[in-house]
């Protein structure tokens, strides 16, 4: 009896030897994927992210403590950086027949979209200033209305 044989376990070749068999995919179409079917995966690539951080976010509860607050400035620097690199990620796929408009611009939106999810844990755990009360320190005193003076005193 072979290992694992009768027992209902299916047991893979190592990754070196036999990458189809992981992938379910022959390897020469994985060397042939046309650039922009390779653009486009890498512009949805931050869909994965958003589903991964907005779970983060929500075990991270609505209090205000250390782990809650790192998710969220994490959830908020991931985007940022993204953005910032815009074309470096799809630099190696430009061609002058490819155009990477559409990829770009939705990488550009997941990520805007993962900056607006951090944006609302902030809120919700109340460190964005939205009400009056968070700007009373900025306000000018207020100016006496009324005024007493004068009288009898009392003995």
């Amino acid at each position: 009896m072979d290992a694992g044989e009768g027992q209902g376990m299916v047991f893979l070749a190592p990754a070196k030897v036999c990458l189809h068999v992981i992938c379910l995919l022959p390897p020469a179409k994985l060397l042939k994927k046309n650039p922009y079917e390779k653009a486009w995966e890498v512009a949805q690539a931050p869909f994965k992210n958003l589903l991964m951080m907005g779970f983060m976010m929500w075990m991270a509860g609505n209090t205000v403590h250390l782990f809650s607050i790192g998710i969220t400035f994490s959830a908020l620097w991931q985007p940022i950086s993204a953005l910032q690199g815009v074309g470096k990620v799809f630099e190696p796929y430009k061609d002058g027949k490819v155009d990477l408009l559409g990829p770009k611009l939705l990488f550009t939106a997941l990520n805007l979209g993962g900056l607006a999810l951090g944006v609302w844990k902030l809120n919700t755990l109340g460190l964005l200033p939205t009400h009056a009360s968070d700007w009373v320190s900025s306000l000018p005193p207020a100016q006496e209305v009324e005024y007493t003076g004068g009288g009898m005193p009392l003995r």
